[in-house]
């Protein structure tokens, strides 16, 4: 049986600690903030990142440096026979791209599986993986598996304020400025390689309410219309108590059901702000 390592980069919202805790490897996500370098859960918390966004900083995203997959790939080879490396999603970065051609220098013993997925709904794929790998599947059948179900997945974001929106490029000045005048609240969905406007409304509770009514319909329309086929999880930007509250109710919703309350990772909050809330869905392996 082959020895299978499950590798991730820092998008799927796992840090360091968890990630030792359940057996994976997770490569930080460089942030350039005011013309420096942090790498995520390294010397960049998820709190001294909101300081640094809600302070006016500017802040920007990259892909990993192509050396330090490499460096990582190498020496995990070095105790394991294959790799299932499983990055954000194609759509929104060029990372996958990157790892799939530098993957075909390793010989058919790195596996890298466009996922198609970001942040919450990336880190069930990671922790399926860690399981099948326990389980004794190969580094082939991981990846075939990962990529049948890799758009059996969406993330409904409300976001507060379309500052960040704006800033990132996203809308337009003038855009960003009828919203604000308007008091508009855009919910995004994120599913496969698009990041595409869902819906609009004017209060967080009625953008709470769109998002549960939304994945209500994805387990009715793409999920059997059974909810203990899906995972679910509410995921939030720095304030946790709203997050909190909504996984309450999704509890009551669905009961029996675990609910995972977790941040996203500070790829998608860079780009959406603080105090924005969203809930997150996909289908169980």
């Amino acid at each position: 049986m082959k020895k299978v390592a499950i590798v991730t980069d820092s998008n799927a919202g796992i840090r360091q600690e968890e990630a030792k805790e359940l057996g994976i490897f997770v490569l930080p996500m460089p942030f350039t903030i005011d013309d420096q370098t942090y790498y995520e859960d390294i010397n960049l918390t998820q709190e001294e990142f909101f300081e640094k966004q809600i302070s006016g900083a500017e802040i920007f995203t990259s892909q990993p440096v192509v050396g330090n997959v490499k460096e990582l790939w190498d020496q995990i080879l070095k105790d394991y026979d294959e790799i299932v490396h499983i990055p954000m999603s194609s759509g929104l970065s060029g990372s996958c791209q990157t790892a799939c051609m530098l993957a075909q220098e390793y010989d058919n013993r790195v596996f890298v599986v466009d996922s198609q997925r970001i942040s919450v709904t990336q880190k069930y794929d990671v922790i399926d993986a860690k399981r099948m790998a326990d389980e004794g599947k190969s580094g082939q059948e991981i990846y075939d598996i990962l990529t049948e179900n890799k758009l059996n997945a969406s993330i409904y974001i409300t976001v507060n304020t379309l500052d960040y929106l704006k800033k990132g490029g996203r809308i337009t000045p003038a855009v960003a400025l009828l919203g604000g005048m308007l008091k508009i609240k855009p919910i995004l969905q994120i599913q496969g390689e698009k990041l595409d406007s869902f819906a609009k409304t004017r209060t967080m509770a009625k953008g709470t309410k769109i998002m549960k009514e939304a994945i209500a319909k994805d387990i009715e329309e793409r999920f059997g219309n059974d909810y203990h086929n899906v995972h679910i999880c509410v995921a939030y930007t720095y304030d946790q108590e709203p997050a909190l509250a909504l996984k309450k109710e999704l509890e009551e919703m669905y009961p029996g059901e675990e609910i995972i309350c977790d941040p996203l990772s500070l790829s998608v909050s860079c780009h959406i702000g603080p105090h924005s809330l969203a809930i997150a869905i996909c289908k169980k392996i």
